[in-house]
């Protein structure tokens, strides 16, 4: 029996400026990374959007929250992302199908690299140059929400709501950041 834990670990900050998560999926390495470069396939669990594979390549990312779960409803906070968001960023490494790394808005950066575990794929993504407690928060409470929904893509389970999840993670991760802080 496989251990799957790693599927539920919250998110840990390695430094002031970068929080890790990992997670166990099935393989191929080929099948994850197309979840990450394909836009239908990313855009059942984060962001659809053209990707040009290739350093400096452009990376479209247009977020619609309510086409990740059967939820419907945001969040007051979050009204104005009702109808979509959309950003562009730029790839600054690739080696595929095993490391992707790209801008994220405004100044960060994050990065997926893929490891071969057997049948099974060791996801890790890094988010870093995080400046402010705010974008922590965000940033940690948002992947933690995309990865819970990819795993149950993955690996066919009910998918959970998006903002419900989110807000669950955006309160254990405040926890986690105030008492980072009191270090």
């Amino acid at each position: 029996m496989k251990d799957l834990s790693v599927n539920k670990t919250y998110g840990t900050f390695t430094s002031e400026a970068e929080v890790r998560f990992q997670r166990l999926l099935p393989g191929p390495i080929e099948t994850v990374w197309e979840y990450l470069t394909d836009s239908e396939k990313r855009g059942t669990w984060l962001a659809s959007g053209t990707m040009e594979l290739k350093v400096d390549g452009k990376v479209e990312l247009n977020f619609l929250h309510s086409s990740l779960s059967d939820e419907k409803s945001y969040p007051d906070k979050f009204k104005a992302m009702e109808n979509g968001i959309s950003g562009v960023e730029k790839i600054t490494a690739i080696d595929a199908p095993r490391f992707l790394s790209f801008t994220w808005h405004p100044d960060s950066e994050v990065s997926f690299e893929l490891e071969e575990k057997g049948e099974d794929v060791l996801l890790t993504l890094r988010h870093y140059k995080l400046t402010d407690e705010f974008g922590k928060l965000m940033v940690s409470s948002g992947w933690h929400t995309h990865l819970d929904i990819l795993v149950s893509k993955i690996y066919k389970e009910s998918v959970p709501k998006f903002w419900q999840t989110f807000t669950q993670h955006e309160a254990a991760y405040g926890e986690k950041l105030k008492s980072l802080s009191k270090k």
